[in-house]
């Protein structure tokens, strides 16, 4: 697979084409490591979720000079919400050696279609008519892309865990409500 990396100086610079084109070569392979998740979770949604959190976070992004550096992220996030929201159903009836081998496998493929740039730039002004608190959790939970248990993201926004959770449940519910104001089917855009 081809370094995917040549698009971000667009995608830090807000180019949704650049991040179109991130994700047409990128998207494959981060539903493919969803793939031992998808009877367990709600796989698309997942993807859609992590491939926000890439676009959101993909600015401050610093690539450690190995070859798709923002495409090992996408995974490693989408990889971590699919763990999260196993643990949050409380899916027992995953075999963790089988939860080992799916957290391993991360190997490319082809390339599909990508996101609509318009839809990014609705989430973007949605975004930043949070109010403060929702907003700085948000922000905190994105920037630690599911690599971090909620309460060291609470501490580190000087937090309670119980506050940081209710911030973040607000700041997604007004997202919602933003998005839904702005004629954005969430229920399609995440199926």
């Amino acid at each position: 697979m081809a370094d995917l990396d040549h698009h971000l100086p667009g995608i830090v610079a807000g180019d949704a084409n650049a991040f179109g084109r991130w994700v047409a070569g990128a998207e494959l392979q981060v539903r493919d490591s969803l793939r031992p998740f998808a009877a367990s979770v709600d796989a698309e949604s997942v993807l859609q979720e992590s491939l926000l959190r890439v676009w959101q976070t993909a600015p401050g992004f610093k690539p450690d000079g190995r070859p798709n550096a923002l495409l090992r992220l996408a995974v490693r996030i989408a990889r971590n919400l699919a763990v999260s929201e196993l643990r949050r159903l409380r899916a027992d009836h995953v075999d963790p050696e089988e939860l080992e081998r799916a957290l391993s496998r991360l190997e490319a493929f082809e390339a599909r279609e990508g996101p609509d740039p318009l839809l990014r730039k609705l989430v973007q002004e949605c975004r930043e008519k949070l109010p403060g608190k929702p907003s700085q959790a948000l922000a905190q939970r994105l920037v630690s892309g599911g690599a971090e248990p909620d309460a060291a993201s609470a501490e580190r926004v000087h937090m309670r865990l119980n506050t940081f959770l209710q911030n973040v449940t607000r700041a997604r519910r007004l997202m919602a409500e933003c998005l839904k104001k702005r004629g954005v089917d969430l229920e399609a855009e995440l199926s």
